[in-house]
């Protein structure tokens, strides 16, 4: 099969209404406690919380979480005021079928993966923090 891996998406097909972080944590190896890496470039990987801004969304479909695979934790673009959670879009997605057998029959569902988390509407890539000097400085 020529297919092997994840395939590669624009973030306009995964979410066409756009899309907003709720958070970013660290994703955990359940069996050594040790951070989870991706396979392919050894990178740590963080769980973007996402919900989907597309009105009809329901259920699980309407939260979905986002692996980011960086060096250090992804900095989440700013907050809207008035909102508790911040408009996102994803750099080079990536989505990743896989058979989901822990429900009463075994489905087909999905993973997210992206390269990087920006500001919706730019072409800066906010995958890590800024340097802790660039931070003294804007104190």
């Amino acid at each position: 099969m020529a297919i092997q891996g994840a395939l590669p998406v624009e973030f306009g097909v995964v979410f066409p209404n756009g899309a907003y972080a709720l958070g970013v944590e660290a994703i955990t190896d359940f069996e050594t406690k040790k951070p989870q890496t991706d396979k392919d470039n050894g990178l740590p990987l963080w769980a973007v919380d996402v919900i989907d801004a597309d009105p009809n969304a329901r259920g699980k479909a309407k939260s979905v979480k986002v692996k980011v695979a960086a060096e250090h934790c992804p900095t989440l673009p700013d907050e809207v005021p008035g909102l508790p959670f911040r408009p996102v879009e994803f750099e080079a997605m990536a989505v990743m079928p896989y058979v989901d057998d822990s429900g009463r029959r075994p489905r087909v569902a999905y993973s997210l993966r992206a390269r990087g988390v920006k500001t919706p509407g730019t072409s800066g890539n906010r995958r890590s923090p800024a340097p802790p000097a660039a931070a003294k400085d804007a104190a």
